[in-house]
């Protein structure tokens, strides 16, 4: 049995293992990366360390100590009562509202991990607040962030559509983008239905004509006689100011500025604590660890799948294919499988070049493919794998945070069995022949 075999064989056990058992799937990882590494592959601990994601490590950790602290003095319930009067108490259209706003930062040009740390976290606490479900939020956020990803001024758009012109393959850099954002909201849409969005939108209804046919003293209605009877909540105390000081200076720094989302967010939260340590002493208590674990260790292992080879062993398997449309829809599969647990760019960098060749042909449409692809290897980071899944699993407070870390599993496989076919089905099949 070859060693690319071996590690796909271990991956599969080490899932068995986590499921079956109260194990954190990130240390049973690094124990099948030293050995499948070591034994299969002849790496040293360098190479195996090399799949380490330390970037990741500390947008991870730096994003919960943040908002931790945000938490901790009152600043996320003060946002959530800001988007509560925003929308006018319409509670079923914060998850849209997070929905665009993750999307136009993406537009924009933030990378789509940073508009996922800056929005999930509030997004998350407001879920929590009211009784939305968070997967349904968490959904929200990273489809969100996917649908703008792919604007021509876009980092995906900017990246995919390099690619397409140093390949020489047709392109069309408004057809990429409308696929992709009508992909994520289409998908939104049926998680916000089957998520229980449309019991929100009944219960706000309700709040809502409660609201304006009951007014209290001096002409106010019966919901301003309710928020002033929690004035603390309300009230925008120093800490409050300069942790909303810190958020927009995150967004600033990530936006504005390119720096790196994980070391602004730790700047800045030492900062906080350091002008006000009784509410930021237990921050650091409250980092994800957890989740840290399970992230690092799943994606070191695959840095070793990486390194060995793996991963461009199934790829080049599936490039041989002689049967054009069969070899599409597999590589949109092992786009999405890949990306679920790998970097979106670098998995999209990989298979387009892959693709060329029975592109070359002319039975397949380059510019469906292309855009196909560009889906299927986005659309799955809501994986608590991927970067943004794993954003959202770490920043969701007050969950039963393994329930929730399975419930984002499963909805993200879902996504992996469902996404590529449906995509090929749409924008490649029509263009063969």
């Amino acid at each position: 049995m070859s060693a690319e075999l071996i590690s796909i064989l271990v991956l599969v056990v080490v899932f068995v293992i986590a499921t079956t058992r109260s194990i954190n799937m990130g240390a049973l990882a690094f124990a099948a990366a030293f050995g499948v590494g070591q034994l299969a592959a002849g790496l040293d601990a360098d190479g195996i360390f090399a799949g380490f994601p330390g970037d990741l490590f500390v947008v991870l950790v730096g994003v919960t100590y943040l908002f931790a602290i945000a938490r901790a003095n009152g600043t996320t319930d003060w946002l959530v009562h800001a988007a509560i009067r925003l929308v006018r108490g319409r509670i079923a259209l914060i998850p849209w509202v997070m929905f665009a706003v993750a999307g136009v930062l993406t537009g924009i040009g933030a990378v789509s991990p940073a508009a996922v740390a800056i929005v999930a976290p509030i997004a998350l606490s407001f879920a929590a607040r009211h009784g939305i479900s968070p997967l349904l939020m968490g959904a929200m956020v990273v489809h969100g962030a996917q649908g703008g990803g792919f604007s021509p001024i876009s980092i995906y758009g900017s990246i995919v559509n390099g690619i397409v012109a140093r390949e020489k393959l047709p392109g069309s850099e408004l057809t990429l983008f409308l696929a992709s954002l009508v992909a994520n909201v289409l998908i939104a849409g049926v998680v916000f239905v089957l998520c229980g969005g449309l019991k929100l939108s009944s219960r706000q209804d309700g709040a809502k004509r409660r609201a304006v046919g009951t007014a209290g003293e001096e002409g106010r209605p019966e919901t301003d006689r309710q928020e002033t009877g929690r004035p603390e909540a309300e009230r925008l105390t120093p800490a409050r100011i300069a942790t909303l000081g810190a958020l927009v200076a995150l967004v600033v720094a990530v936006l504005g500025f390119d720096l790196d989302a994980g070391l602004s967010s730790v700047t800045l939260a030492v900062l906080l604590s350091a002008f006000w340590p009784d509410t930021s002493r237990k921050a650091v208590s409250q980092i994800a660890w957890p989740t840290v674990l399970l992230i690092c260790g799943v994606l070191t292992y695959v840095g070793v799948l990486e390194e060995m080879g793996t991963i461009d062993y199934a790829g080049n398997a599936v490039s041989d294919i002689g049967v054009p449309l069969l070899a599409a829809v597999l590589l949109c599969y092992i786009g999405a499988l890949v990306s679920a647990f790998a970097s979106s760019v670098g998995i999209m960098g990989a298979l387009i070049p892959l693709a060329v060749p029975f592109l070359a042909q002319g039975e397949i449409g380059a510019v469906g493919m292309v855009a196909a692809l560009a889906i299927s290897a986005t659309v799955v980071d809501v994986s608590p794998f991927s970067t943004n899944g794993a954003l959202v699993l770490a920043a969701a407070p007050d969950v039963d945070r393994e329930r929730f870390f399975r419930q984002l599993m499963v909805y993200g496989g879902i996504v992996v069995a469902a996404v590529p076919a449906a995509v090929w089905l749409v924008l490649v099949v029509p263009g063969f022949g």
